[in-house]
């Protein structure tokens, strides 16, 4: 009886160390979950490229024209055309967009589009007109640029001496205004060499005894002296300023300097009766021919009674004005310009 009861305490106390153990190993035994992948749908592209090219109206490409890309991102997003005239936004977001376009001379331009996911979208060139607004003043007027020139036709002299006012070197020279013309005209009357020349015709007057009603001595030759500076006092006047001014006409030659000899020579001759106008067009020098010989009609106001002789005087020195004009252009075109001072233009176009 004793030994059963033994027994049955040890199977008993068997049974639950079997019980805890296996309930022990339960516990610490990990449990390992498996996860399978979930397979999302891809989403579409978000983003795309945007590339052009900036010209003008006649396909010359415009170099650092300002692109501004608006209305598919925040903030804008600006660039610069480079030295081929193009541009390009990458990464730039889908969707309707403006492109704002704007290059220094040209006027503005604005084009719109749409992008679309994962496009590659180039545009059509974006030509750009020249601007037409009034930016741009205009700060030296034909007037200041004729008074500059005149400037420069004041500091021509024949070896550094006499006055060689009227010529202009510079082809492209403007017309003088009715003013500027009384000022070259005054300058070279009241220039001392015109006191020094008058002198030198009255002395050579005086000894060949021309204009013998004038007399001898130092009477007579104040009176050829007054005589010669008249002359060439009223002929500056008239043919300089005067009728210049009424016919709009410009007084000065200009230097041809250009072509053959034969050519400059007949350009030089004719121009003793062909002047330019104030319009830039040849025409009849109703100007400096009518000044020799209105010159020659009023010397018979000073000159000696016995040498007055009404028309054929005044025949006689406008002729020989306009002979004396045709020399002087033959000159100035050969010699002078060799020999004059201060010039700082050449014959720049034949006429």
């Amino acid at each position: 009886m004793a030994s059963l009861m033994a027994w049955a305490l040890l199977s008993s106390q068997t049974a639950r160390a079997i019980a805890q153990q296996t309930a022990s190993a339960a516990t610490q035994t990990p449990i390992t979950t498996v996860q399978l992948p979930v397979q999302l749908p891809e989403e579409p592209h978000s983003t795309g490229h945007l590339s052009g090219t900036i010209t003008d109206i006649d396909g010359a490409v415009i170099i650092d024209a300002r692109i501004t890309l608006t209305g598919t991102t925040t903030p804008p997003r600006t660039t610069l055309s480079d030295n081929t005239g193009t541009f390009s936004f990458t990464a730039a977001p889908a969707g309707e967009f403006k492109l704002a376009i704007t290059a220094a001379g040209f006027a503005p331009a604005i084009r719109s589009a749409t992008l679309h996911p994962g496009e590659q979208l180039e545009l059509p060139p974006i030509k750009l007109p020249v601007a037409t607004n009034t930016d741009v003043q205009v700060t030296v007027s034909q007037h200041d640029v004729a008074q500059e020139e005149m400037h420069e036709e004041e500091q021509q002299r024949l070896l550094g001496v006499l006055p060689n006012f009227f010529v202009a070197y510079d082809w492209r020279a403007p017309p003088l205004s009715s003013k500027q013309k009384f000022e070259l005209a005054w300058k070279t009357m009241i220039d001392p060499s015109s006191f020094v020349v008058s002198g030198a015709v009255a002395g050579v007057e005086q000894w060949q005894n021309d204009f013998s009603g004038y007399g001898r001595g130092a009477q007579g030759y104040g009176k050829r002296y007054g005589a010669a500076f008249a002359d060439g006092a009223i002929d500056n006047l008239l043919g300089g300023a005067v009728l210049p001014t009424l016919f709009h006409q410009d007084p000065r030659y200009f230097y041809k300097g250009t072509g053959t000899i034969r050519s400059r020579a007949a350009y030089a001759i004719a121009a003793a009766v062909i002047c330019k106008g104030d319009n830039g067009r040849w025409q009849p020098n109703y100007s400096g021919v009518g000044g020799e010989f209105a010159a020659g009609a009023i010397s018979n106001i000073y000159y000696p009674a016995t040498d007055r002789n009404g028309a054929g005087l005044t025949i006689e020195n406008g002729f020989l004005g306009v002979v004396g004009d045709v020399v002087n252009n033959l000159l100035e075109e050969f010699v002078f310009r060799k020999i004059t001072t201060n010039t700082k233009h050449q014959g720049t176009a034949n006429p």
